[in-house]
């Protein structure tokens, strides 16, 4: 399967049985990519975020499933106070903040490595330098595989892949942003201030420099087909009806939902939808989405609305 497994919910809202077999049932149906951070879901009051890697942790232990698994995790927005439920305290991308970000998730989730390591939001007051330095020492002990960067513009990464570069350190191959089938209005600022939006620009550029592009929100946290969750008021513009129309008309065509055919549509353009889940259906749906190809024409009729 070309999707993630989104796993925020797991170990909290999702409890230990249900995180269980959420991730057979994804692993059995051939899924093996487990995206996590260091910081879920720190924003519920209550909690500390450590609850989503420990929860992959007692799974992969329990299953011995770790080379199996592409396992990721990110750093850098997890709270250094206690009961912090903003980003006010984020631990952000200093060497140091590096060093005990890597530990304290190797510790969680039971593991000696990771296979994709995010630099979860920007540190602008950090020198790059500093933070590609640390990223490059992880992989040199083993500690990390792939570098990853979430919710970071093209710009900056391009000029962090120079740095890297120069210095025969390890690249960030990887970016990992809010992306989905609507469009939002040009220049929207989201709710979700942290969030970085995919853009034309952002795609072409992975695409020329040949990087990985991770993506959240896909689903819209159900509201393509719940009618308790509206679109966003971002999203809110002509262009969006016209696109749910379509969106619409593939999916009875397929016999397919619209969740499924977003998933394809996304999937069939080389993108790795991160799929966050807290009930069997929910996951049985997004399975299902794995066996739904588009052809061109239909890829036509659901890109020629904006």
């Amino acid at each position: 399967m070309d999707f993630a497994i989104g796993t925020i919910d797991f170990g909290t809202r999702v409890s230990l049985e249900d995180t269980f077999a959420l991730l057979d049932r994804f692993t059995e149906a051939g899924g093996a990519i487990v995206d996590t951070a260091n910081n879920y879901p720190f924003w519920n009051a209550g909690r500390t975020g450590d609850e989503s890697e420990e929860a992959v942790g007692a799974w992969l232990a329990a299953r011995g499933a770790r080379d199996r698994i592409v396992l990721s995790t990110k750093v850098g927005a997890r709270p250094t106070v206690a009961g912090d439920r903003t980003l006010d305290s984020a631990e952000g991308l200093s060497a140091r903040a590096i060093g005990r970000g890597i530990e304290g998730s190797l510790r969680r989730l039971g593991t000696d490595r990771v296979d994709v390591y995010w630099s979860h939001m920007e540190d602008r007051p950090v020198p790059l330098e500093e933070t590609l330095g640390a990223f490059d020492e992880l992989a040199a002990a083993g500690k990390i595989g792939r570098l990853g960067s979430s919710n970071m513009p093209a710009w900056r990464l391009e000029r962090a892949r120079n740095i890297s570069a120069a210095n025969g350190w390890l690249p960030y191959t990887a970016l990992q942003l809010r992306h989905t089938y609507l469009r939002p209005r040009p220049m929207v600022r989201l709710p979700e201030g942290a969030h970085v939006l995919t853009t034309d620009e952002t795609l072409a550029y992975a695409r020329e420099e040949n990087l990985s592009l991770w993506v959240y929100n896909a689903l819209m946290s159900g509201a393509y087909t719940r009618a308790d969750r509206p679109i966003p008021e971002a999203y809110d513009h002509p262009g969006t009806t016209r696109r749910l129309a379509v969106l619409r008309e593939v999916a009875g065509e397929l016999g397919a939902t619209p969740n499924q055919v977003v998933l394809a549509w996304l999937t069939a353009q080389g993108l790795v939808p991160i799929v966050g889940v807290t009930t069997m259906a929910q996951l049985e749906e997004a399975i299902g989405s794995a066996g739904l190809k588009l052809d061109d024409e239909l890829m036509r009729r659901l890109d020629e609305p904006c």
